[in-house]
């Protein structure tokens, strides 16, 4: 099964300076969206069912979304 490169469950889709969409812990049942700039990768393994945790570049941590191109 071929995935999309804008789905941010897979570390390989990620990458330092993307612009990306996450959801912050305290917005996970409202879904609300916070763009920014990947500063760091927090998640080790290839694949998470949630999205792959990172921190950008204003310090805000959470799980990639989407992937903007």
């Amino acid at each position: 099964m071929e995935t999309d490169e804008t789905d941010g469950r897979y570390r390989r889709n990620v990458k330092y300076l993307y612009e990306v969409e996450i959801v912050q812990k305290h917005h996970q049942r409202t879904g609300e969206l916070t763009q920014g700039t990947v500063k760091k990768l927090l998640t080790k393994s290839q694949y998470h069912p949630h999205g792959i945790k990172v921190m950008l570049t204003n310090g805000k941590v959470g799980r990639v979304k989407n992937v903007l191109l």
